[in-house]
């Protein structure tokens, strides 16, 4: 089937899309200027280069028939495994975590870009699985995760890490994979989240003993909890086998679950930096710590608070131009946006994501080629995430975990891997009743 060139683009899309560039572009140029009303900084150039670049890309991607990347997604999918672990090894540091690439000034995080990737290759292989058993099916799906999930996990950056779960959660759901499965992955995930951060919540935000704490500080009484509870799990098990009874598999679920999470906990806790576990709590009182980790906080919440309905004017918030929020340009833009547009300006943002997740569904619900609608419903986790993460972690109602606003925050890789995101988006709409590769 010919396809028109104009009715390949999805216009109501590309709307949004182009307004959330537009309005990061305009408050990284406020960030950047200081007390004196002096520009400082020229982030802002290199947004309008990498958005110019993100546009190139997308539009390509839109007139390339995205089944094609089904053919050579488990490539990409190695290749990218590779470029993850040389980044591992001599990469460069930014913010603590070494994934960067690059030469000087020029430099990329494959670990955006391997989100693209991780989504093209699970969606081929929920595609190419349909006849297995769901339990093998998950398995492989969850190593397919593994890897890529391990490689930034250990660079370390916890805050990209996070983003694939609900990525293979959202394609999994999409898939069928039944829920009970889904939910082992994501109950894990947060109590191996729980487990890891217990020790620095109790000295640094309580400050007094937590008598359960301490089977998570002591060597030993850890593993008589991993040992009890892996007993207990095989009893439920071996009851399951002989009985057929409920309640055994839910003792097999629980208690697994707790000793996989306990035993996550003890690598998280050795990769994961005291002061990057406390970020991720920092949260829950900010003033804990407030000259340390709890200090964006409180000077994000003061920006958003400040704005008021109308916010302060364009480059007359106080916080950025006097340098109390830092990492304003990247995971802070939204305290910036809050605090010069206020209230009003912040809707306005909520509605074009609101839109954006929307638009999203109605391509994921009118695709007839399942390949599509897997890569879309990946891409709608990866908005979704990024959305509710970085709007709570400003607000100070989640945890501090470096993860940037889709289209506002500053960042090339970031700001590429969304424009690729979106095109494939619109390559998929465009086709959704086209079974012809072209």
């Amino acid at each position: 089937m010919k396809l028109k060139i104009f009715s390949m683009i999805d216009y109501l899309l590309l709307a949004c899309v182009l307004l959330l560039t537009t309005l990061g572009i305009v408050f990284i140029y406020s960030s950047g200027i200081n007390s004196d009303g002096v520009l400082v900084s020229n982030e802002y150039l290199k947004q309008i280069v990498w958005a110019s670049v993100g546009l190139v890309a997308m539009t390509i991607t839109v007139f390339f028939d995205y089944r094609r990347f089904e053919r050579v997604s488990h490539i990409m999918y190695a290749a990218i495994l590779v470029v993850l672990l040389y980044t591992r090894i001599f990469g460069r540091y930014v913010n603590g975590a070494r994934s960067w690439i690059g030469i000087g000034e020029l430099g990329i995080q494959p670990s955006e870009i391997t989100k693209i990737i991780f989504i093209l290759f699970l969606a081929r292989f929920l595609c190419r699985s349909r006849g297995e058993a769901s339990r093998i099916r998950f398995i492989k799906a969850l190593a397919i995760m593994a890897g890529p999930m391990g490689l930034i996990l250990i660079q370390p950056d916890m805050g990209t890490a996070s983003v694939y779960l609900p990525i293979f959660l959202f394609m999994c759901f999409m898939a069928n994979i039944p829920i009970r499965y889904l939910m082992l992955v994501l109950v894990t995930g947060m109590l191996t989240i729980v487990f890891t951060v217990l020790p620095i919540y109790e000295s640094s935000i309580v400050r007094s003993s937590i008598p359960v704490v301490h089977v998570l500080t002591n060597t030993r009484l850890r593993l008589i909890a991993i040992g009890t509870c892996t007993i207990v799990a095989i009893i439920g098990l071996i009851g399951r086998i002989l009985t057929k009874r409920t309640y055994y598999y839910w003792i097999m679920f629980v208690f697994g679950v707790v000793t996989l999470a306990l035993l996550a906990s003890i690598a998280g806790s050795k990769v994961l930096k005291p002061y990057q576990i406390q970020r991720l709590i920092v949260f829950l009182d900010p003033y804990s710590d407030s000259r340390g980790a709890g200090w964006n906080i409180i000077q994000s919440k003061i920006a958003i608070g400040s704005g008021n309905l109308w916010g302060r004017g364009f480059m007359h918030g106080t916080q950025s131009h006097y340098r109390f929020l830092p990492q304003q340009s990247t995971d802070f833009i939204f305290s910036i946006l809050s605090e010069e547009i206020g209230f009003a300006g912040g809707i306005f943002v909520y509605s074009l994501f609101l839109v954006i997740l929307l638009r999203i569904i109605a391509i994921v619900k009118k695709t007839s080629n399942l390949y599509g609608s897997y890569i879309a419903m990946g891409i709608l986790g990866m908005f979704f995430f990024h959305f509710i993460v970085n709007v709570g972690m400003v607000m100070g109602i989640m945890p501090i975990t470096g993860i940037p606003l889709p289209f506002l925050s500053y960042g090339g890789s970031a700001l590429l891997t969304n424009m690729i995101a979106i095109g494939l988006l619109m390559s998929i709409s465009s086709r959704h009743l086209d079974f012809m590769v072209v």
